[in-house]
């Protein structure tokens, strides 16, 4: 007979450690920012790292969730402002920055607001081709090996090691398993045997350069044309292989639109493309557990897209 473990069932690891209202946001940023005291606060976003305030309708403020976040944080304030006016897509840059303190023990900041709805939030019958060439001549620009020179000294290297495609394979298979027993995905054969042969892969060769390092349906937005409008959520940031990019290409993109994300890119090895491949779906099987667990359908449903795009032609 098998005893039912005592106890409640362990805490999702997306669950925060330290979970900000609206009240108590309004209450730190008018302490440590007087001129924006009396700013109406809204919640506009919540991830697994930090809960997002827009401010005045003007400033977007984030605030970590879990003491794993808070590096992310320091890098954010310390690398965006020198990276963002070198790249041809806004990204977020810090206006506002706060340290620790009595109120709140990590730090937080503030930027402008980048408006525009996640790539996510598309829909699978949209047209992606004019994104994708957009996408891929921001991330050859982001991943010029001048620019992580000139900006790049501090970053991590690969601190996730999100460019071991063994050690990624290994990570992805839990979260399938998940999915199945979620009733929301059922076993490929092909994928399987793709992460079954990606175990015995080495990380790609190449310098190391700027990576976003999380670069996902979530954190590229869009204009009301579909075009892009910028890139956000820049926690991960960090000296990496280009293939931790790259994986948007399969994950985010198939057929033609693909086509047109590589042609402004620039080519991509084979074992580049591989350890992107499984990172696609690691990344897409990631937030597909995530969206099925708490209730988030158009996530559900993209990241599940994404696990069938991380292998196609």
């Amino acid at each position: 007979m098998t005893t039912p473990p005592q106890g409640p069932p362990p805490a999702p690891e997306w669950a925060p450690e330290h979970e900000v209202t609206t009240e108590a946001a309004a209450g730190l940023i008018a302490g440590r920012f007087p001129e924006l005291a009396g700013a109406p606060v809204e919640p506009l976003a919540v991830g697994w790292d930090n809960t997002v305030f827009l401010v005045g309708g003007e400033w977007v403020f984030r605030f970590p969730r879990r003491r794993i976040a808070v590096p992310g944080v320091e890098r954010e304030i310390a690398v965006l402002p020198a990276i963002a006016p070198r790249l041809p897509l806004p990204i977020p840059a810090p206006r506002f920055a706060a340290g620790p303190s009595e109120e709140f023990p990590w730090p937080f900041w503030g930027g402008r607001m980048i408006p525009g709805r996640e790539l996510a939030e598309a829909g699978p019958g949209a047209d992606r081709t004019v994104l994708a060439a957009q996408v891929g001549a921001f991330l050859r620009t982001l991943h010029d090996p001048v620019l992580a020179a000139e900006a790049g000294k501090g970053l991590p290297h690969d601190p996730m090691e999100r460019s071991d495609p063994a050690v990624r394979a290994a990570r992805t298979l839990p979260r399938l398993d998940s999915l199945v027993r979620l009733g929301v995905w059922e076993r490929d054969p092909a994928v399987m045997g793709f992460l079954a042969e990606a175990a015995g892969r080495r990380p790609p060769a190449g310098n190391p350069v700027i990576v976003h390092g999380d670069l996902h349906v979530r954190h590229v937005l869009l204009d009301s044309a579909g075009r892009a409008a910028g890139v956000i959520d820049w926690g991960d940031v960090c000296l990496a292989n280009p293939a931790v990019d790259l994986a948007v290409a399969y994950a985010g993109f198939a057929g033609a639109a693909r086509a047109a994300l590589l042609d402004a890119y620039g080519p991509v090895p084979p074992d580049r493309e591989a350890a992107a491949r499984v990172l696609a779906l690691n990344l897409s099987a990631t937030l597909a557990e995530w969206a099925a667990s708490t209730g988030r359908a158009t996530l559900l449903a993209e990241a599940l897209a994404g696990i069938g795009r991380a292998l196609s032609g």
